[in-house]
């Protein structure tokens, strides 16, 4: 069969409004942000945001042909994130469902100076997003099904995610390779309180390729252990104590539940991968690697790129991005986590989450001169840095 997209990507989209908070940088977020004060801003960027054109349209920069499908009102928020979409790419928002009985989703973005960055955020008609939304005709003509954000999407975690599951059950049943990344949800909201287990049980059986980051994970699958970790590091960064053993463990289940590649993402502290064996990965759809072997039995960790962090705007978008287009592209799995990471650098140099990204080319000459990682020193049994590669090499391979 003659594929005319490589990819789809489907699920969360919205409006990203983020303010230039860079001229208050002399002052603390906590004097800044007090009530009753005027803050003096700068210019506000206004873009297409969520796992949809975040995902999409830098897939779309890294050359590879893809479409995307993503529910917005009929308002101006609405027509300001089709005309962002087609400002970067005419014709790529063909599929983009405009409807007039509910309001477009919005995040703002408070991106302060070395402070993390805080989400406001109105889900608006990702709320609403059903299995008959996504466009399944176009899927028989795609080797790659993309799906991101369900925890801010009620109709996919409600009812148990019924909805999520069928959504990937009929969607593999068109023969494409299927992926799925989620997004942190609101500890306070209906979201956090839905039984992620039971969901993932019902959808990983369906998913071939799933990228959550590990605080995601372990919040959805491991509350307990998230909230020591969270106590541990008392305001620190939390990925910094989690440990390899940790990242086996969560794999291992995620795997045992049904994924066939799992990918954590460890914001500066990179990417950990791990698959299933040959036979499974030879079975993932059309986008499945032309050497199943090289890709089978793996457990790798990659280390970030160094470079000056403007933003971590969609930083976990890009590193999907970039690990999605080196499998589309059938690189070797080494050369495809590298490329993932690479992407998420790249990203992270400009405050917004596409200006930053280059195209495969740009990106594969960087990577070729010898671009410096940022140290990652793993004390762990069986663990090993290969420096050909620039990825640590674990056990279980």
């Amino acid at each position: 069969m003659k594929c005319n997209l490589d990819a789809l990507v489907a699920g969360h989209i919205c409006l990203d409004i983020c303010p230039d908070l860079s001229r208050t940088a002399d002052t603390t977020f906590q004097e800044i942000f007090l009530p009753g004060h005027l803050v003096a801003a700068g210019p506000v960027a206004c873009s297409a945001g969520g796992a949809v054109a975040n995902i999409g349209l830098i897939l779309h920069r890294l050359g590879i042909t893809v479409g995307l499908a993503g529910k917005v009102g009929d308002d101006l928020f609405g027509q300001a994130v089709c005309q962002s979409i087609s400002a970067r790419a005419p014709g790529l928002g063909a599929e983009m469902i405009l409807d007039a009985s509910v309001s477009t989703s919005y995040t703002i973005i408070i991106n302060y100076p070395e402070v993390d960055r805080i989400f406001l955020h109105y889900p608006g008609a990702n709320d609403t997003f059903q299995p008959e939304d996504i466009p399944y005709a176009l899927l028989t003509q795609a080797r790659l099904f993309h799906f991101g954000y369900p925890p801010l999407m009620r109709s996919m975690f409600t009812d148990r995610g019924c909805r999520l599951a069928e959504i990937f059950r009929r969607a593999k049943g068109t023969g494409i390779t299927t992926s799925l990344d989620m997004a942190f949800p609101d500890p306070s909201s209906e979201a956090a309180q839905a039984d992620w287990r039971l969901i993932l049980e019902r959808t990983l059986p369906y998913v071939d390729i799933f990228l959550p980051s590990v605080e995601e994970i372990l919040f959805m699958l491991h509350r307990d252990r998230y909230r020591e970790l969270f106590a541990v590091s008392t305001g620190a960064d939390l990925l910094a104590f989690v440990a390899p053993q940790l990242l086996s463990g969560l794999s291992r289940e995620l795997i045992g539940m049904g994924a066939k590649i799992v990918g954590l993402k460890l914001g500066s502290r990179g990417m950990y991968l791990r698959t299933a064996d040959r036979n499974v990965i030879a079975s993932i759809g059309r986008a499945r690697p032309s050497n199943p072997d090289a890709w089978a039995g793996a457990e790798l960790w990659a280390p970030c790129f160094n470079v000056m962090v403007a933003g971590t705007t969609g930083s976990g978008d890009a590193t999907i991005a970039g690990f999605l287009a080196g499998l589309l592209r059938d690189l070797p799995i080494e050369q495809a986590l590298r490329m993932a990471t690479a992407v998420g650098a790249c990203n992270v140099e400009q405050p917004d989450a596409l200006s930053g990204i280059r195209s495969w080319e740009e990106t594969s000459r960087r990577l070729a001169t010898g671009w410096e990682q940022l140290p990652l020193l793993l004390d762990a049994p069986g663990w090993q840095f290969d420096n050909s590669r620039g990825l640590w090499q674990g056990p279980y391979i």
